[in-house]
């Protein structure tokens, strides 16, 4: 026979795990803004004012999930997840950097809206846009959201293993949008063969997206690519051509790389 548990319990059960999770969001907080420098158990306990089994507790849980790390004293510091993050926001900055003049080229030769995306485990990140000088143009797209598939610089990155291919369904966002797995690898194989990838009505009808791969020392790190309208953008191959010249100076200006078929 199951036993219930009284409304009363389970708030009680429910205010004490939002207390850890305040405690435990304290105690980061307290390790970074340390400045860098390790901050002792001891004054942990007495800033917080918890007590030392439960900070105990609670620091134990935060370094197994790498939000926090000792050093060889004991001291407390920012764990590796925090420097993963400084890492790549660092990575991507350099990478903004040495890529707006190419993607200003880009614009300038197209008057396109021109943006830069990288991988994001299985998310695509779009980190950089240069706008369309045309008054009927593409939005914002730095920041935004949309399902890898249905893009073009995602269709990029997919086809170059940079990110993983989508399992189970996906998503229709139009009535082109690629939703069969077997259609997708098709396409993904047409772009290998193409070096750029191109989408038409997937991600909003009347909108055309074309991208090239981006290399880093050979290995594909990001997607250059420009956006806009179906009546503007109705041959793909020219303005591909002119993509992919930019994503391979700067891939160029990245490091050295040997395209397909390359000796």
């Amino acid at each position: 026979m199951s036993r219930s548990v009284a409304p009363e319990a389970s708030r009680s059960a429910a205010s004490g795990g939002a207390q850890a999770i305040d405690r435990a969001a304290d105690l980061v907080y307290r390790v970074v803004a340390g400045g860098g420098d390790p901050v002792t158990f001891t004054q942990l306990c007495e800033e917080a004012g918890y007590a030392r089994s439960t900070t105990s507790r609670l620091l134990g849980a935060l370094e197994r999930n790498n939000l926090l790390r000792r050093d060889d004293s004991g001291g407390w510091l920012p764990g590796s997840l925090f420097e993963q993050y400084a890492s790549g926001a660092t990575r991507n900055e350099r990478l903004v950097h040495l890529a707006t003049p190419f993607m200003e080229k880009l614009g300038g030769s197209t008057g396109e809206t021109v943006n830069l995306a990288v991988p994001a485990g299985e998310s695509v990140v779009q980190i950089a846009q240069i706008d369309s000088t045309f008054f009927l143009g593409s939005i914002d797209w730095v920041g935004v959201d949309v399902p890898v598939h249905t893009s073009a610089m995602g269709k990029v990155l997919l086809a170059h293993g940079a990110v993983p291919v989508p399992s189970g369904r996906l998503a229709r966002l139009t009535p082109a949008t690629v939703t069969s797995a077997t259609e997708l690898h098709k396409h993904l194989e047409q772009i290998r063969a193409d070096g750029y990838a191109a989408t038409i009505d997937e991600l909003e009808v009347g909108l055309v997206g074309i991208a090239a791969p981006v290399r880093s020392h050979g290995r594909v790190v990001a997607a250059l690519g420009l956006s806009g309208p179906t009546s503007r953008l109705a041959d793909l191959p020219t303005t591909g051509a002119h993509v992919v010249a930019q994503a391979d100076a700067l891939s160029t200006r990245l490091g050295p790389h040997r395209k397909k078929g390359a000796a």
